[in-house]
This record gives structure tokens, sequence and C-alpha cells, in this order.
């Protein structure tokens, strides 16, 4: 059995990669340190958003991350004030980058 990453390191490692990259971040919402659910705001800073989770692929068991609302900032907001409503553990990070980059494509942020 694979060990598993706390939830508090894949975030402060999620944040240290965003800095390394000069794309502004900060958690809105701290959940579990150890098993919290996570979810990725990425505004672009022109009053659109788009809200990612983690998910399992059945077909695969690999991690990815979907797509769970996007549009208007104030309706994704919405959306995760209904999602920490049915889980108060959740995690929430907010990334800030015109171009709309969350480097959650890139290896190792799947896991």
């Amino acid at each position: 059995m694979t060990p598993r990453l706390t939830t508090r390191f894949w975030v402060d490692a999620y944040l240290a990669r965003l800095r390394l990259a000069d794309i502004p971040a900060f958690v809105m919402a701290h959940g579990d340190d150890a098993a919290g659910a996570v979810l990725v705001k990425s505004a672009t800073l022109d009053g659109q958003a788009r809200l990612f989770q983690r998910s399992f692929d059945l077909s695969t068991g690999a991690r990815v991350w979907v797509t769970l609302a996007t549009g208007a900032e104030a309706e994704v907001d919405a959306a995760i004030r209904r999602q920490r409503g049915f889980d108060p553990d959740l995690w929430v990070v907010e990334v800030e980058d015109r171009q709309g980059r969350t480097l959650l494509e890139e290896d190792g942020l799947s896991s």
C-alpha cells in the first residue's frame, strides 16, 4: 500500500510550486490537515472563474482534476459556499492569474 500525502502537505507543496511560477495563490478555507478534500478556484481577474475538484477516474483509478463550476466569479464563489456547507473539512485554494494558469496538469499534482 502506497502511503498517502496529507492534504496539508499537498496544499503547501502546491502553493510553493505556484510561487515558483510567480502565480499568486492563497488558502481561502483551511480544511482537515490529514484528509480534507481540495477545491482549486482559478480567478482570471476579469470577473470570471473556474472551480476544480480532485476526483477519481473510475476507468483507470487515477486521480484527475475535474471542473466543478465555471462562469461569473460570484457564481463560482456560491458553488464553493455550497460545497463547504456539505463538507466543512474542505480546503479551498484560490489561484489568481489572468491567463488562467493553475499548474494542475503538471506531474505530481494529481496525487
